[in-house]
């Protein structure tokens, strides 16, 4: 059935805004600063274990276009894991976030 979910050949969303449970724990948690935080942009992807959880990578859009780097998906910074500055996981449902700092 075509509209049921591959996960081979799912197609993965592109950059946009910060998911709001991860924003929070960088502000919250980590203390970073909210005017700087809430300008970052993610990439996410879900996992298949658990339709909930999401992979993401949080990285400064600036500094992506800086480098002149296409970013289309999560899986676009495989070839460029030095522009990720945030890796790691959040659940939609429980807003637990776990995440670690990269660069």
């Amino acid at each position: 059935m075509f509209w049921k979910k591959n996960a081979v050949g799912e197609k993965l969303s592109g950059p946009r805004e910060i998911p709001e449970p991860v924003g929070r724990y960088l502000v919250v948690q980590m203390h970073k600063n909210p005017d700087w935080v809430w300008n970052l942009k993610a990439v996410v992807r879900p996992q298949s274990e658990n339709e909930k959880i999401f992979d993401v990578r949080v990285f400064d859009g600036a500094q992506v276009a800086e480098k002149k780097v296409s970013i289309k998906n999560y899986t676009s910074f495989d070839e460029h894991p030095e522009l990720v500055l945030y890796e790691g996981w959040f659940n939609k449902k429980t807003m637990q976030v776990e995440i670690k700092e990269l660069n």
